[in-house]
């Protein structure tokens, strides 16, 4: 109990600062806009992409937009044991995953985002077969849409990173009913629940690179997947991320390295999902290729987790600023 209402006392402060209006912005003023970064917002360093995965912290400066489209192919080479070991995955799969996403500034330090995902999934050489001895099968679609605000509370100060508080609304739009056994698990392309997300990103200049992490915490509502009613655990993501200029306004090294830990439930019954962990790194390079097109190739890599599959995943990012 003492520790459910120290989450609870958590979850509540990071909603109240949401609110709060962003302090220290007056040091702001004589810093670049990153013309070539993920949001257009001002901080400081060279202009970059921002990182793949994790979030950034500054908003879409006000009446700005970006189109990000990230692209996976993702090959699973085995699973994750509930004891975080290496085994079997029991088959061959693999996943073609890609978004949509729009960034727009909609006010002072504000911006929102959509993330509208589509996945392709296929298995080969599977065993056990299907109900009717299917060894293979593929199936895609629409994935889980979600909606995003941030609002930038704390700007950067020579001894002190950027804040930016977030909050997440995912939609149960990806296919999770009437799934079909003899698609051999490629037919489930969402998780069946609506899902609610506070959390904090930072960022931080510190020559010559440039930080940025995550610290969110998820909630989900009750899901029906197939037959089967799930009430999903809790989820602690915790994401880091560096980007090191080799030709500045051109080149950039992109390193990410992120997690997601699953816990018991606040809110609602007891959950009656096996618990989940993963952590991969992402590497990648940025080409700013114009004032207005990005180009990100990179390579994900499962390292570490339990109850889930690992998989290795080469990509390529397109950024559009307008």
């Amino acid at each position: 109990m003492c520790r459910r209402r120290l989450w609870l006392s958590v979850l509540l402060i990071l909603v109240l600062l949401a609110g709060f209006p962003a302090r220290g912005l007056s040091a702001l003023g004589g810093e670049q806009a990153a013309s070539g970064s993920k949001h257009h917002g001002h901080r400081t360093g060279p202009d970059t992409t921002g990182p793949i995965i994790t979030d950034t912290t500054i908003p879409e400066a006000m009446g700005t937009a970006t189109l990000f489209m990230p692209w996976f192919l993702s090959f699973t080479g085995g699973s994750f044991s509930p004891g975080w070991r290496r085994v079997g995955a029991g088959g061959n799969y693999g996943s073609v995953f890609g978004s949509m996403q729009l960034y727009v500034g909609v006010g002072p330090h504000t911006s929102i985002y959509i993330v509208a995902p589509y996945e392709h999934n296929w298995a080969w050489k599977v065993n056990p077969p299907g109900p009717e001895g299917q060894r293979s099968a593929n199936f895609g679609g629409l994935g889980d849409v979600s909606l995003t605000a941030k609002h930038l509370l704390v700007g950067e100060q020579p001894h002190f990173p950027a804040v930016a508080g977030v909050f997440t609304v995912t939609f149960p739009s990806g296919h999770h009913l009437h799934l079909n056994s003899g698609n051999l698990g490629t037919d489930q392309l969402g998780r069946g629940s609506y899902s609610f997300t506070p959390g904090l990103n930072f960022f931080w200049y510190v020559p010559p690179v440039l930080l940025y992490a995550n610290l969110w915490y998820t909630m989900y509502t009750g899901a029906d997947v197939g037959t089967e009613r799930l009430n999903y655990r809790d989820r602690v993501t915790v994401n880091l991320a560096l980007e090191w200029p080799l030709v500045r306004d051109r080149w950039n090294l992109l390193w990410e390295l992120v997690s997601y830990y699953d816990a018991g439930r606040l809110l609602g019954p007891p959950a009656n999902s096996a618990a989940q962990a993963l952590i991969s790194t992402e590497v990648g390079i940025e080409f700013l290729a114009t004032k207005h097109i990005s180009l990100v190739p990179g390579m994900l890599i499962d390292l570490a987790g339990k109850n889930t599959v690992y998989t290795y995943t080469p990509n390529l990012s397109f950024f559009y600023f307008f």
